[in-house]
């Protein structure tokens, strides 16, 4: 298949719990007390299709991209995925400050799955997205804005043609301009075929962009189905303390 190619996305998660030692966030072997912060998940995500993921803050949305994306192993459950993966959940897009705009996309990509050359081809593309000359591309990833360098990683992410889109609340951070763009690049994946996940605080965006929801709230499930019903569900629900 060519490189260019999407190849059909899905996302099946079953009974998935997340546990974390109290305190230091370091797992344990199966005794003693934890600390879940996911408990029995259950979601699929199809090919087309993507999938909101709200909720007040410790409620589990990262948790849950970060278990997606084979960051976390999951404690119990299973997490299954169908084609190349591409996450943006942090703010710094997971690029290492010290080094260049060109080394972090050259790593960035072999990590994502991309040949180095898939990356050089795809620098105009970049170039054009994030506003960047070639030169600047040899200054460290410190010497960019914060939006810049997000900017940066969701091109690295759109040229690697994921399968399965995983973003974070990290849109909130851009500009309008910044979202718009965003979304329309996450569209154009959905329409070839990816499935995606969008956790985010913005309620608006959610219910703009997202065929369902899912409301998660201190690690639970609360909630699986149609968007404007989740969102109400929200508002109902309290936060976590």
């Amino acid at each position: 298949m060519p490189s260019d190619e999407i190849r059909p996305g899905r996302i099946e998660i079953e009974g998935l719990w997340e546990g974390y030692r109290p305190g230091r966030r370091r797992r344990l072997p199966w005794r003693g007390r934890w600390n879940w912060a996911l408990q029995g998940i259950d979601l699929t995500v199809e090919s087309g299709e993507m999938v909101g993921v709200i909720g007040h803050n410790g409620s589990g949305k990262t948790t849950l991209l970060q278990s997606v994306a084979g960051v976390l192993r999951p404690s119990r459950g299973s997490v299954r995925t169908t084609g190349r993966v591409g996450s943006l959940v942090h703010l710094d897009a997971g690029f290492h400050r010290d080094l260049s705009g060109h080394e972090n996309l050259l790593i960035g990509g072999v990590l994502l799955g991309m040949r180095r050359g898939e990356v050089r081809r795809h620098y105009d593309e970049i170039l054009q997205f994030t506003g960047l000359t070639r030169d600047e591309l040899d200054d460290p990833i410190s010497t960019y804005s914060s939006g810049m360098g997000l900017r940066l990683g969701f091109a690295l992410l759109a040229c690697s043609r994921p399968s399965v889109v995983l973003v974070d609340e990290v849109l909130a951070v851009g500009d309008e301009d910044f979202q718009r763009q965003c979304i329309d690049r996450i569209e154009s994946m959905l329409d070839g075929g990816a499935a995606a996940l969008l956790a985010s605080h913005d309620l608006d965006l959610i219910a703009k962009h997202c065929d369902r929801v899912m409301l998660l709230q201190r690690g639970e499930q609360l909630f699986t189905g149609p968007t404007l019903e989740g969102i109400e569900r929200y508002h109902q629900a309290p936060p976590a303390r």
